[in-house]
């Protein structure tokens, strides 16, 4: 949020939004997951661009991957999204066999 307020580019009001979200640790729902780990797969081509790392003279891709977590929250989500998963798979295979 720093470097957006700074250099006032990079994200989008929902990267925005996330930033804040992600700031104030609020339960972020299976919904708001997914779409992180698909915004951290359509964005990853961003870490090639010029500057994206530098905080001195950030990239705006960079400052969105910031505000949407970063690579800390780029691994969050996807082994958040890998439990969410395996909790529905084991909830199916159970019921499945109880019946």
């Amino acid at each position: 949020m720093k470097l957006r307020a700074e250099y006032r580019r990079g994200g989008t009001t929902v990267g925005i939004a996330r930033a804040r979200d992600l700031q104030h640790r609020k339960h972020l729902s299976e919904q708001t997951v997914k779409r992180m780990v698909s915004y951290f797969k359509r964005h990853n081509v961003d870490k090639r661009s010029d500057n994206f790392g530098d905080d001195g003279n950030p990239s705006a891709g960079y400052i969105a991957w910031l505000l949407w977590g970063g690579d800390a929250g780029q691994k969050w989500a996807e082994e958040h999204m890998r439990q969410i998963d395996k909790t529905k798979q084991e909830a199916k295979t159970q019921r499945a066999s109880s019946h």
